[in-house]
C-alpha cells in the first residue's frame, strides 16, 4: 500500500483554524480566570514561607553523621636536653653476670622524653631506640625470673615516674558535660607510643613473682600513689584503663597503703561533687 504525501493546509485553512483559537482561547482564558481566582482564594495571601522558616525545616532523611577530627592532647613534659640515644645490646645476648647492669642501663635510658607534639616527626632515630628497649624490657620481665633484683626497684620506679607524672592538657570539657562515645571523640595522648610500654612494663613489674613488696615500700608510697591517683584526670580511655589496673595491683599488694588509697579516692570524689555544686551555683547567679 503506497502511502500519499501531506498537503499543507492553505491559507483559507490556516485563517479559519487561527480565528477559531482565537475565538476558543478568550473562552479557555475566561476558565483558566476563574480557576486561578480560586486557587488564588485558597491560597493564603504569602505563599513563599519567610526566609527564618527555613533553618527550622527538618529532613526525615534520617540523622547526619558528622565525623569529628581525633583530638589529640599535649600533655607538658620535661624534655630531655640531650636525646641521642645509643643503642645498647639486647638482655639476651649479654653474659648472665652483666645482665643487671644492662637491665640498669636501659631502665636510665627511657627516663630520656621526646617531643612527640609540636615536632612529632623529630629524633624519630632516637624515638625509636627507646621504643624497642620499653619493648624489649617488657619481654624480659615477662618470660625470665630472677630478673627483678633489688637494684631493679629504684629505677623502675623512677623510670615510670619520669614518663608518666606530668601536667595533664586542660581539659576539653571543663563544665563536665557527660562524655557521649557515639558523638565525642576521645582525647587521646600523643606520646602514647612511649607511654603505653612505660605502662605495661610497670604492670608486668608489679605482677612478676620475683616482686618483693616489703622491698618496694620503699619507693611506692604515699607520694607515689597521690601522683597516680591525679594521672585520672586523664582524658585517654587507654591510660585510665592501666591506671585502673596497676592501682588495683598496688592496693593488693600494699597492705599498708589500702587506708591511704581510700581516703584519697573519698576525697577525690568530695572535691568532684563540691565543683559540680558550685557551678551549678554560679549558673543560678
Amino acid at each position: 500500500m503506497k502511502l500519499l504525501p501531506m498537503k499543507e493546509p492553505t491559507k483559507s485553512a490556516k485563517s479559519s483554524t487561527k480565528n477559531s483559537n482565537a475565538g476558543g482561547g478568550k473562552d479557555a482564558g475566561t476558565e483558566n480566570s476563574e480557576e486561578a481566582q480560586q486557587t488564588a482564594s485558597k491560597r493564603p495571601s504569602n505563599s513563599t514561607p519567610p526566609p527564618t522558616q527555613l533553618n527550622k525545616i527538618k529532613y526525615s532523611g534520617g540523622p547526619q553523621i558528622v565525623k569529628k577530627e581525633r583530638r589529640q592532647s599535649s600533655s607538658r613534659f620535661n624534655l630531655s636536653k640531650n636525646r641521642e640515644l645509643q643503642k645498647l645490646p639486647a638482655l639476651k645476648d649479654a653474659p648472665p653476670i652483666d645482665r643487671e647492669e644492662l637491665f640498669v642501663q636501659k631502665l636510665r635510658q627511657c627516663c630520656v622524653l621526646f617531643d612527640f607534639v609540636t615536632d612529632p616527626l623529630s629524633d624519630l632515630k632516637y624515638k625509636e631506640v627507646k621504643r624497642a628497649g620499653l619493648n624489649e624490657m617488657v619481654e624480659y620481665i615477662t618470660h625470665n625470673r630472677d630478673v627483678v633484683t633489688e637494684s631493679i626497684y629504684p629505677e623502675a620506679v623512677i623510670m615510670f615516674s619520669v614518663n608518666l607524672f606530668r601536667t595533664l592538657p586542660p581539659s576539653s570539657n571543663p563544665t563536665g558535660a557527660e562524655f557521649d562515645p557515639e558523638e565525642d571523640e576521645p582525647t587521646l595522648e600523643a606520646a602514647w607510643p612511649h607511654l603505653q610500654l612505660v605502662y605495661e612494663f610497670f604492670l608486668r613489674f608489679l605482677e612478676s613473682p620475683d616482686f618483693q613488696p616489703n622491698i618496694a615500700k620503699k619507693y611506692i608510697d604515699q607520694k607515689f600513689v597521690l601522683s597516680l591517683l591525679e594521672l585520672f584526670d586523664s582524658e585517654d580511655p587507654r591510660e585510665r584503663d592501666f591506671l585502673k589496673t596497676i592501682l588495683h595491683r598496688i592496693y593488693g599488694k600494699f597492705l599498708g597503703l589500702r587506708a591511704y588509697i581510700r581516703r584519697q579516692i573519698n576525697n577525690i570524689f568530695y572535691r568532684q561533687a563540691l565543683s559540680v555544686e558550685l557551678i551549678h551555683l554560679c549558673i543560678l547567679l
